[in-house]
């Protein structure tokens, strides 16, 4: 089925098995495996909005399949197959919630880590760095313009919030939560992957600006532990994505992720007609139409 086919889903409901619901994802647990389903629900400032994004979920597991492949076998994931054309057995006649949308993954121990890497001076870095001269603790040169590239990728974990933000702490904070060796191995993996996607996606007119990675801990078949790639990966919810035709640091990017939703929702909190709690607005359906095509730019560059 084609991507821009696929119906609608803002909620899905498979019986009988246990559902956790995050701002996009709904997550079944089928014993050793899981099934990750992408909804079209969008969300900015923790608040999911009432508008959904035909074929956002799609999309979003289209890129993250796009770039597991591309891992091939340098980097274990915990991928096993996007469902299409078949559910997996007693969810048949839920196959219209699941094409397209949904992966089946290996079930792990998920590290309680987000592993982000900024390559770009952005976001709530730039903040930071305005404030302290350091994003999250990290000596910066002085003098750097908003959205400048580093001089190197700077790695910057939080925690795992299940409500609200996520929040920045230092790498020996995380390791006191995860343990030293496994906060710098989960660190080394996070920064490499990143240059080599930023590296590819560049080639393909995209500035991968930051992203988040986790991590999912299981045993390996040497019966010592392993750390796995888990979640989305490198997708326009999980990353910054800037187009490289129109890069200018000194300024914010034109951006293919909800950057564009956000900026949207900022002139209302201006405007004094939302402030950032639930319910959200609903969106016009020229920045629902806009978001959608930004979506589909990013996966068509990267597929190129």
């Amino acid at each position: 089925m084609n991507e821009l086919a696929y119906p609608v889903i803002r909620e899905t409901d498979l019986p009988d098995l246990p559902r956790r619901q995050g701002k996009v994802r709904d997550v079944y647990d089928l014993g050793d495996e899981l099934l990750i389903v992408a909804t079209d629900r969008i969300s900015a400032y923790d608040v999911v909005l009432p508008t959904s994004i035909p074929n956002k979920g799609p999309m979003l597991t289209r890129i993250s399949k796009f770039w597991f492949d591309w891992l091939g076998d340098s980097l274990p994931h915990h991928l096993i197959e996007v469902v299409e054309d078949a559910a997996p057995a007693g969810l048949e006649g839920c196959l219209d919630q699941l094409r397209g949308r949904t992966m089946r993954c290996r079930k792990t121990e998920v590290v309680p880590i987000e592993c982000v890497v900024r390559g770009y001076l952005a976001g709530s870095g730039w903040k930071d760095y305005q404030r302290s001269g350091a994003v999250c603790g990290i000596k910066l040169p002085a003098g750097m313009q908003q959205c400048q590239q580093l001089p190197e990728p700077i790695f910057t974990p939080s925690t795992k919030a299940e409500v609200g933000h996520d929040e920045n702490i230092s790498i020996d904070q995380a390791g006191s939560l995860v343990g030293d060796e496994v906060m710098a191995l989960l660190r080394d993996l996070s920064v490499d992957l990143y240059r080599r996607a930023a590296e590819y996606a560049r080639q393909r007119g995209i500035i991968i600006a930051d992203t988040k990675f986790e991590w999912g801990k299981r045993t390996g078949p040497d019966g010592r532990d392993e750390f796995i790639l888990i979640d989305e990966v490198l997708t326009p919810d999980s990353s910054r994505f800037w187009p490289a035709d129109r890069y200018e640091p000194g300024r914010d990017q034109e951006s293919f992720d909800k950057q564009y939703v956000r900026n949207y929702l900022t002139t209302l909190v201006e405007a004094g007609s939302w402030d950032k709690t639930p319910p959200g607005p609903e969106l016009p359906d020229e920045i629902v139409r806009n978001t959608a095509d930004k979506y589909r730019e990013a996966l068509d560059r990267l597929m190129s």
